[in-house]
């Protein structure tokens, strides 16, 4: 049974038993303390912590997750992968045990002509935790399990919590025996190889207290509404179904490995160790497909970390099975024909997934040969101090700031006779680690920041916004926070967060920053609105603080925004779409937003490309712009169905959440979105639209600055000014401004070449002065000296070789010469072959002499660099250097 079928039965047999089937949500997580979906109930979570009241009693749904803790084991092993399916049922105060047990062996063990898994039910083995007496009555007297294969383990094992004080529970796993052939008999107990999990039932019926582990918490007490949780691994599944020894050997993995054998000419059984790269090559591009068309691009933190990091280790493994040239396009194709049958979004968009994966591709192997000339000059300095093992800062190094797997950096320096100090290099992976997981451990947390919300939301409801059409009006005080706490009344001068049963006032989202105003209390009170936010769904808390009276809970209100604010934000937001479809006509579907932000008069917006846009493109999109503004289009925005909107082809935003009703903002016939922000009535009112420029803000992702309406003729007419001023300054029309300027700097340069070839030949003029003052240490001729101040790097450094190269080569020498630049010592030391011979290097001798100088420096045997704090500290630094030479020689 393929993968897609196991999927489509899931869906099919609980839509057909009462359940919403809920789509996958995206891989991006709508959780500050995630960075991805790591389980399948995570887009359930607000329902179970009661942050938001769920809108079905029972669902069902087949969610896309990732998880990276053990990357390092993918390939390794069998069973680590990072990119997984996880199908569940969900009950919200509906069924609990009985009924989720009796409908897990209903659908595994029914025949497939039924609809069914056909499971053979004496391969089935149940673990119930230790004191759940009722779930192991279920399974014996209810379902009919022998009571022989069922067994009871621990807290540890079976008993589930999110980690945080909320709801937990006892589970109960379903496991199947796969033979002899897989290892001793005993249950899942003894061998969790043989009797392999496939579905983890969790009754959610307790509440825990604060804890740090999975079995250090203290259960508080009953939940008020029962609710289940479930989880059945699909890849688990598939193996099971396809009758094969592990998930790299399904169907959407399989075929994976077979194009990485196909471009490599390497076959998969064959050898353990390239056996390893092939599944570490299907597991990450699988994932890495996953992740781009979910909105991910690669970057150097936070999930754009996560994506540059397996697509730089699918890479790499396919280096290391002899694949010499661009691989990533046939990979990445071969992923999206198989996902696409389940996942049809990926077809849909294949060119921009295609564009951001070959493009960090093309990244990595640019940043492979930059990291080898680190690791080449790390490698020459070892080897000059005489060393064997380069250092475990290096190899961090490398594989922090260059994405060098470690296994890489062992290979390299092993080819040049050096080994690697792999203790400190996981020592310092380990700290980086173990701070990440603090700084995890630390968000979740954040949790207990929003109960006083939560009873807010449950008290009176969510927060009505009428900002669409008001601007200001009647409402009520229905709660009030003062320092973080509840509180029933707060006084002049306190910062508050207050709650209104209805507002106009809209809440930071979707890139639009919150409005600004006041609340007038009926008393006479006033307060001062700085900004609005959504802590948890549907409840506005504003934030500011009370300038006259007493404010109390229940207290009548009018509340105004900031109205000039609130216009200038909406022209800054209609820009942002016009400039979204502005682009995509331009570049393509490629250029999809990775988010804006929308203030007064001004205006950024984030997109994909691959590529810096040219200057001729970017004027053609803000003539495209500010042409819409001149036809004075309406602007109208309605709510429908999301499958509604999508069949308009309402663009919607990578990464974002969306319920299955949504706001649909329509410019005329030139822009549709998916947004829930505040926007102009017509083009006609943002009156000028000006494109500041474009720049790179991470990998694949550029970044539009613009200004709106009156800011952008005040920075026209600013330029205007600067324009009247260089005219005034040359003498010339504004269209003749480039070419004069041009010609003036070429001949500024010309200039300055004269200048610096003038003095570089000043500084070599002193050579041969040099050398006639060279001294004889132990046989050693010594040129030391201080040359003019403000000399630079290269200049010393071609004066030091010129006299070096006037010493007869027969004859020891070590020359070491100092300057100042820029208010610091700077020296330049080389030695010929004869010095080098007596122990005489460049590299050791800087180093003596940087260290005087308050400083540092390194290089080669020949000729080495340094420079230091202290200038007047170069006489000291100079008879270093003499007496290193007369201990040395």
């Amino acid at each position: 049974m393929e993968s897609a079928e196991i999927r489509r039965r899931w869906l099919s047999f609980f839509e057909e038993r009462g359940h919403t089937v809920v789509p996958s949500a995206s891989l991006i997580a709508d959780d500050p303390t995630l960075l991805l979906v790591p389980a399948g109930m995570v887009p359930f979570k607000p329902y179970f912590l009661g942050e938001v009241k769920p809108p079905f009693a029972r669902a069902a749904s087949v969610q896309k997750c990732v998880r990276t803790p053990d990357i390092e084991e993918v390939g390794k092993t069998t069973r680590h992968g990072t990119f997984f399916q996880m199908c569940g049922n969900f009950s919200f105060g509906d069924y609990f045990k009985e009924g989720a047990i009796k409908l897990a062996w209903e659908l595994l063990t029914s025949s497939v002509e039924h609809g069914g898994y056909g499971l053979e039910p004496e391969k089935l083995w149940i673990t119930v935790y230790q004191d759940d007496d009722e779930a192991e009555q279920i399974w014996r007297d209810v379902v009919g399990v022998p009571a022989e294969r069922i067994q009871r383990l621990g807290k540890k094992d079976n008993f589930w919590s999110m980690g945080v004080p909320g709801p937990c529970g006892p589970c109960s796993e379903i496991n199947y025996d796969r033979g002899p052939e897989f290892g001793v008999e005993g249950g899942p107990a003894v061998n969790d190889e043989r009797y392999v999990e496939i579905w983890n039932l969790v009754f959610m019926q307790y509440e825990r207290g604060q804890g740090t582990g999975k079995d250090d918490f203290e259960i508080l007490g009953d939940l008020p509404s029962k609710n289940i949780d479930t989880g059945l691994g699909l890849e688990r599944l598939a193996m099971i179904l396809q009758g094969v020894q592990n998930m790299y050997e399904t169907d959407t993995l399989k075929v994976v490995i077979d194009k990485a054998t196909e471009l490599t000419g390497v076959r998969y059984g064959q050898d353990q160790e390239s056996d390893v790269s092939l599944r570490v090559v299907a597991d990450h591009m699988r994932t890495s497909v996953m992740l781009i068309g979910d909105g991910v691009t690669p970057g150097n933190e936070g999930r754009g970390y996560v994506l540059r990091r397996i697509m730089r280790r699918a890479v790499r493994n396919m280096r290391l099975l002899g694949a010499s040239g661009p691989v990533v396009g046939e990979l990445v194709d071969t992923v999206i024909r198989t996902m696409g049958e389940q996942y049809p979004e990926l077809e849909t968009d294949r060119k921009r997934i295609e564009t951001v994966a070959l493009a960090e591709e093309a990244a990595f192997l640019k940043a492979l040969k930059g990291g080898t000339n680190i690791l080449d000059t790390a490698v020459t300095e070892t080897k000059a101090a005489g060393g064997t093992v380069l250092s475990g800062d290096k190899a961090f190094l490398l594989h922090d700031t260059w994405g060098f797997p470690i296994d890489l950096t062992l290979e390299m320096a092993a080819e040049q006779g050096l080994s690697v100090d792999e203790e400190g290099f996981r020592r310092l992976m380990k700290e980086q680690r173990e701070r990440a997981k603090a700084d995890a451990q630390a968000k979740k947390t954040g949790h207990a920041d929003v109960s006083a919300y939560r009873a807010i939301a449950d008290t009176a409801g969510a927060t009505e916004f009428v900002g669409y059409t008001n601007t200001e009006g009647e409402t009520t005080v229905v709660g009030l926070l003062v320092n973080g706490v509840s509180s029933p009344a707060a006084t002049e001068g306190d910062e508050v967060e207050v709650v209104l049963d209805r507002t106009p006032f809209y809440a930071e989202g979707g890139g639009q920053i919150a409005d600004t105003g006041r609340i007038r209390l009926h008393s006479g009170a006033v307060i001062e609105v700085r900004d609005v936010q959504q802590p948890v769904p549907g409840v506005s808390v504003h934030k500011g603080s009370v300038q006259v009276g007493e404010v109390t809970v229940g207290s009548t209100a009018y509340a105004t925004i900031d109205v000039k604010r609130r216009r200038a934000i909406a022209r800054a937001h209609s820009a942002t779409h016009l400039t979204h479809q502005a682009l995509r006509d331009a570049l393509g579907p490629t250029a999809a937003q990775a988010g804006s932000e929308n203030q007064p008069g001004r205006f950024r917006f984030d997109f994909g490309s691959p590529s810096a846009v040219p200057q001729a493109v970017m004027t053609d999109v803000e003539q495209k712009i500010n042409e819409v503004l001149a036809r004075e289009l309406d602007v109208h925005a309605e709510v429908m169905p999301i499958d509604e909107a999508k069949r308009q082809g309402a663009i919607a935003e990578f990464g974002e959440k969306y319920g299955e009703k949504v706001r649909v903002v329509t410019i005329g016939d030139f822009s549709k979105e998916l947004c829930g922000g505040t926007h102009v009535h017509n083009t006609a009112q943002l009156g000028l639209v000006k494109l500041l420029g474009e720049s790179s803000i991470g990998s694949g992702v550029r970044r539009i600055e613009a200004l709106v309406g009156v800011d952008a003729y005040h920075f026209l007419a600013k330029e205007h000014t600067v324009v009247a001023q260089l005219q005034e300054l040359v003498k010339g029309r504004p269209e003749e401004l480039p070419d004069k300027i041009s010609a003036m700097l070429g001949k500024l340069k010309d200039a300055e070449k004269e200048i610096e070839k003038f003095r570089a030949e000043k500084v070599l003029q002193a050579a041969a002065g040099l050398v006639q003052g060279a001294r004889d240490v132990r046989g050693v001729a010594v040129v030391t000296g201080q040359v003019p101040d403000g000399t630079s790097a290269d200049d010393l450094r071609k004066l030091v070789l010129d006299v070096r190269g006037r010493i007869p080569g027969d004859r020891p020498a070590v020359v070491a010469l100092f300057t100042t630049a820029n208010g610091r010592p700077l020296t330049v030391i080389a030695t010929n072959e004869a010095a080098r011979e007596r122990g005489l290097k460049a590299g050791e001798l800087v180093r003596t002499a940087a260290k005087t100088l308050g400083g540092g420096g390194g290089g080669k045997p020949d000729v080495a660099q340094g420079g230091g704090q202290n200038v007047e500290a170069i006489g000291e630094a100079v008879e270093a250097v003499e007496r290193l030479v007369a201990e040395t020689a």
